[in-house]
């Protein structure tokens, strides 16, 4: 970028910005930033190789997730990115639950409405009409247990078991 000004790294490296820079026009000038936190992470020697073996279109791909990843590492220096996914995973997990949670409550209401109102209720393809209230509450009772311990099973395969607290990359407090 032998323009007007140096790019992000050759400004923060304090050298004369090359024609061919590398780092040109993936660490413009207006975002020092952007560079500052690779470089603290990765190093500019590391992050030149990686630019370097990699084809040009993919290059602008490369250093979002190297940025990403450093600022993933600033936050969470332990775990990273990794920290961040765990953090997704038990939030879609907890959701599942509460989403089947959710559903069942509807069942049932739905079977209460069918014992006031038989020829009203809608009735779900899994529930037979010759069947029984009993046979009913047995069969969400089964269906709930069942959906739990599939939940339960599922969030066992966390990739973080950590039981401090630590701050989450988007400032929640959380607990794995």
């Amino acid at each position: 970028m032998a323009g007007n000004s140096p790019c992000a790294s050759c400004k923060l490296l304090r050298r004369r910005c090359a024609k061919d820079c590398i780092f040109a026009p993936y660490f413009p000038s207006d975002d020092p930033h952007k560079f500052a936190i690779v470089h603290k992470v990765f190093g500019a020697s590391n992050v030149s190789k990686m630019l370097q073996e990699l084809p040009v279109h993919q290059r602008g791909d490369a250093v979002s997730s190297l940025v990403y990843e450093a600022n993933a590492r600033v936050r969470d220096p332990v775990y990273g990115c990794v920290g961040a996914i765990s953090f997704l995973q038990n939030q879609v997990s907890q959701l599942q639950m509460q989403l089947a949670v959710a559903q069942a409550e509807i069942l049932c209401l739905q079977m209460q409405q069918e014992a006031d109102q038989p020829a009203v209720a809608i009735m779900p393809a899994a529930l037979s009409p010759q069947m029984g209230v009993d046979d009913k509450s047995f069969f969400l009772h089964n269906n709930l247990q069942a959906q739990y311990l599939n939940y339960a099973s599922n969030s066992s395969n966390l990739v973080i078991h950590d039981t401090l607290k630590r701050e989450s990359l988007f400032g929640h407090d959380m607990v794995s």
